[in-house]
């Protein structure tokens, strides 16, 4: 397990239309090394390839309560003072977020000192977020028996795994999604990389005969697929 998190964000955040890089801009400049000096980890951050008005990112932490302090520190201090308005105004709805633990974190995932190269890449990562039924239906399971080798076998091994974590929110001031869910990444070197696996997901008897009728059957709405390009300031990658 990588030495942090325990404990996960995953924000998808809807912007004014073509706002994007301008919150972009301000999110790697100053917002991942002010939240970082409060304790928390700044893992990725990523334009979406099938919204270009949505951006998403993910950031951990500790543990619970080093969560609510972090956050505490970093959104009453002088960063986030500083570039607020400037990153709001760029911005519809911020309270699209779920809190999450880990299932399993590979060795693709970013430690907490990987380096942030600051430049463009043609890397992408993809995952899904599907939307469970209850906290005790045996989706990990399900997913880690009979889902991963099949994602695995067609290109996509997923670098991490996540689940809900069914907890309070300790920092109430930022809205969580009150859902349960699995969801899971895995890098692909470029855009052709992640469209051959699709095709051989497509393709797989496994997968079409087996695996996602079984999938659709046990998901409480439809999966929501994620193709995400990571920004210059991004430690996933």
């Amino acid at each position: 397990m990588n030495e942090c998190c325990a404990v996960v964000d995953l924000r998808q955040y809807t912007l004014h239309p073509g706002h994007r890089d301008a919150l972009i801009e301000v999110f790697d400049t100053y917002l991942v090394e002010g939240q970082e000096q409060t304790g928390m980890h700044i893992v990725g951050q990523f334009r979406d390839l099938d919204d270009p008005d949505r951006f998403v990112w993910i950031r951990g932490f500790r543990d619970l309560p080093a969560r609510a302090d972090a956050l505490n520190a970093f959104y009453y201090g002088p960063v986030w003072r500083a570039h607020a308005a400037a990153a709001n105004e760029t911005m519809i709805d911020s309270d699209n977020a779920l809190l999450l633990k880990p299932v399993r974190l590979g060795p693709g995932y970013p430690a907490l000192d990987a380096p942030r190269a600051d430049d463009a890449t043609s890397s992408m990562i993809g995952g899904a977020v599907y939307h469970r039924a209850a906290e005790d239906d045996g989706f990990v399971e399900f997913f880690t028996d009979q889902v991963v080798p099949v994602l695995a076998a067609t290109g996509a091994e997923p670098v991490a795994v996540f689940e809900s974590l069914v907890a309070e929110n300790n920092f109430p001031q930022l809205p969580l999604r009150d859902e349960v869910v699995l969801t899971w990444f895995a890098r692909f070197a470029d855009d052709t990389a992640y469209d051959e696996h699709r095709r051989r997901l497509a393709d797989s008897p496994a997968w079409q005969g087996r695996v996602l009728p079984e999938l659709v059957c046990r998901s409480a709405k439809p999966v929501q697929e994620l193709r995400l390009r990571p920004t210059g300031g991004s430690q996933f990658r």
